[in-house]
């Protein structure tokens, strides 16, 4: 029997493990899914948890629901991988061969990466919101702040869904004026970019909400250090933006596994064909989701595509055959803009995001770089979504893995 394993059940991992249980069965095969962790966050979640739209129970769920019984979940630290030998090594000390392996680990912040971010500060006026610790505890600073000066920020790219930090920014607009104290609030957005996104044409439409909401942007900071006690950030150049609640998004690194296994790059992400998905160094390994290091955005919807061509070139590699270089770098995701309405981008490796209609070309019912309650309700079902369809490995009608372009206007 041959043997093929995953390492990380989050979402990249989950979806390979459901995917391919349809196609490798006993007594030729056997699938292994090794993770730690006894729980299963929905990150996109993360999000609406520090604004009370979501309570903990809607984001966290046993790891072991998602993974189908005929797949062996092993929940034991993963020590390292030894990619020569083809066989990972457990915390534990037991040893799992493997004939094809999945890296599916993930991403995590490093707040340690800058001086002082965590000092004095940290959850309590110093919070993250890409961990379901942080934001749960700036759930409940923000339950009692009374206002000054908020500053939303960003150290560096790439990180998971790098449109967050903006949506929290939009979202914290409509949280303070609900509250009616949007006027004792001062919402700066700073980050390590030129604009307010990655990409110009949706950076455009970006600014464009940033003015209207009245949220300042500082620009090309490269963050040097967090000053608790004077309650500043500074930049390598010596420009200085005070807070007095500062949110912010660290360093994101790929899992420390990597660095142990000698197998990722400065950021312990792992070097992957960003067309085909299989490792560029092991030919029997494979990678998808934040874990890689492809310049695709890291977020559920690009896993998803990734997950959907991934399980096809698996199966090409096991009969032998040529894998298809087929991911686009397709990336489909919602920004939440506040005032119960949302943005919808698409794009990919060659296509900045576009005006039209998605999915059905003409037709919508979603608008591409268009704010609308559609796009919002959009945002919220897709959790159900996600719970239901998305981790169990089924295919979302008329969404397809590829960047389509009908409808579109480029």
């Amino acid at each position: 029997m041959k043997r093929l394993v995953i390492l990380g059940a989050g979402t990249a991992g989950t979806m390979m493990a459901n995917h391919l249980n349809h196609h490798l069965h006993a007594p030729d095969w056997e699938i292994d899914i090794i993770d730690e962790r006894k729980t299963h966050y929905y990150q996109p979640g993360y999000l609406f948890l520090p604004f009370d739209i979501y309570e903990p129970d809607d984001i966290i769920k046993p790891i072991q629901d998602f993974i189908p019984k005929h797949v062996n979940l092993i929940q034991e630290k993963i020590n390292r991988v030894f990619p020569k030998d083809n066989y990972v090594e457990l915390g534990n000390g037991l040893k799992i061969p493997y004939d094809v392996l999945i890296i599916a680990t993930g991403a995590k912040i490093a707040p340690e990466e800058v001086p002082g971010m965590q000092g004095s500060g940290w959850q309590k006026d110093v919070f993250d919101f890409y961990t379901f610790e942080g934001a749960l505890a700036l759930r409940d600073k923000l339950r009692d702040w009374t206002g000054g000066k908020l500053v939303v920020h960003i150290t560096e790219m790439p990180i998971k869904c790098p449109v967050a930090p903006l949506e929290f920014a939009f979202l914290a607009d409509s949280y303070f004026k609900n509250k009616h104290i949007r006027d004792q609030v001062e919402i700066t957005f700073v980050t390590p970019l030129s604009g307010a996104f990655t990409k110009p044409k949706a950076t455009a439409a970006l600014q464009h909400l940033l003015d209207e909401k009245n949220i300042h942007i500082e620009s090309d900071f490269a963050i040097e250090q967090v000053d608790n006690d004077r309650k500043v950030i500074v930049d390598y150049g010596g420009r200085e933006v005070p807070y007095d609640l500062l949110v912010t998004v660290p360093t994101n690194k790929g899992d420390e596994v990597m660095a142990r296994s000698e197998m990722g790059d400065d950021l312990n992400f792992v070097p992957t064909n960003k067309a085909t998905l299989q490792s560029l160094v092991y030919d029997n390994i494979f990678a998808l989701g934040d874990a890689t290091n492809i310049a695709a955005s890291k977020a559920g919807s690009v896993a998803h595509f990734e997950a959907e061509i991934l399980t096809n070139n698996i199966l090409h590699f096991i009969h032998g055959e040529p894998l298809r270089a087929e991911f686009d770098g397709h990336a489909n995701c919602f920004i939440e803009t506040g005032g119960g309405k949302a943005l919808l981008i698409d794009f990919n490796y060659s296509h900045e995001p576009v005006e039209g209609e998605f999915p059905f070309p003409g037709v919508g019912p979603l608008r591409l770089l268009k704010e609308s309650r559609v796009n919002h309700m959009g945002k919220l079902a897709f959790r159900w979504i996600y719970w239901n369809m998305l981790l169990k490995g089924t295919h979302i009608p008329f969404v397809s893995a590829k960047m389509q372009e009908a409808g579109k206007h480029f």
